[in-house]
């Protein structure tokens, strides 16, 4: 049998030793990477939900409740944090490790960090891949866990079902830019650490925002850390999802687009672009633009 067969048919019965190899393998392009990812199977059932906002704002407390929510009642959680400050990913601070370290030994908790790559907003071709492997497996709720918030919604749409901002009552600032980015990509807002002091009127304040919007969008309040307002959030999570062919097409050709792009870029020596801008900057008449097409017409 072909290994990447041998490696996808272990994937999708849930062994989680074999899906952290091929992992492995698609994140840093080591074959049969290539050939892991062209027989996946499109499986549009597995639910994706993002989970993004400012740092501080108590995401991975959040993605923690979560998890101890859909694993209680016996279903499978597969967690994949991109972002550089969450506990998930295995540099963090020792306390953080320790508040996660029930589901770390958890058979049903699956949970793996990315670097994010330098891809602006965070998002990266590597991202898509891991996830799409991740839906190959037997989970049944995926968690993404992104840093930032303005990202717009194309850098996320292509990656999760339902996308998760959360905020917290002192977010006063990032309020104001709501209208121009977080719009678009929020399904549900989630004010964590409601028992706060300003809580209420910070949920009001971003109630008229949301009312001037396109879209209805729910605005949650929680306190992650003491289990409160989880059951209610899980609930709307597991809301069967209605996405429309129209939609579907957008995902899929934003998808396709970061696909595409990352391999159009993997030619690009970086040490020979670097030098050739060296050598490029001492004439007089540089222009970014006349280098950067004269550098991808000589390849």
């Amino acid at each position: 049998m072909n290994t990447h067969l041998s490696i996808l048919s272990e994937v999708k019965q849930g062994n989680y030793r074999v899906l952290a190899r091929a992992l492995t393998l698609v994140e840093n392009d080591i074959a049969p990477a290539d050939l892991i990812l062209k027989n996946l199977d499109s499986d549009f059932t597995k639910l994706v939900v993002g989970i993004t906002g400012p740092p501080g704002a108590g995401k991975s407390t959040l993605v923690n409740a979560i998890t101890k929510h859909f694993t209680a009642d016996n279903k499978r959680v597969a967690i994949l944090a991109v972002d550089p400050t969450s506990p998930f990913n295995f540099g963090s601070l020792l306390g953080d490790r320790i508040r996660m370290s029930g589901h770390f030994n958890n058979p049903n908790v699956f949970i793996r960090s990315l670097a994010t790559r330098g891809a602006l907003g965070g998002i990266s071709a590597k991202t898509i891949e891991m996830v799409d492997v991740l839906k190959a497996s037997n989970f049944d709720v995926i968690l993404i866990e992104t840093v930032g918030v303005g990202q717009s919604e194309v850098e996320i749409a292509g990656l999760a079902d339902k996308t998760i901002v959360v905020l917290v009552p002192e977010s006063g600032d990032e309020v104001q830019n709501i209208k121009s980015g977080l719009m678009e990509i929020a399904d549900c807002f989630v004010v964590n650490k409601a028992d706060r002091e300003g809580a209420d009127t910070f949920v009001n304040n971003l109630k008229k925002i949301v009312h001037q919007g396109i879209k209805p969008i729910p605005i949650l309040k929680t306190v992650a850390d003491k289990d409160i307002g989880i059951d209610e959030l899980c609930k709307w999570i597991s809301k069967p999802l209605e996405i429309t062919n129209q939609r579907k097409e957008f995902l899929f050709a934003e998808k396709a687009w970061r696909i595409i792009q990352n391999h159009k870029m993997m030619d690009i020596d970086k040490k020979r672009l670097r030098e050739n801008i060296q050598a490029a900057l001492l004439k007089d008449d540089f222009n970014v633009y006349r280098f950067a097409e004269e550098f991808v017409d000589k390849g």
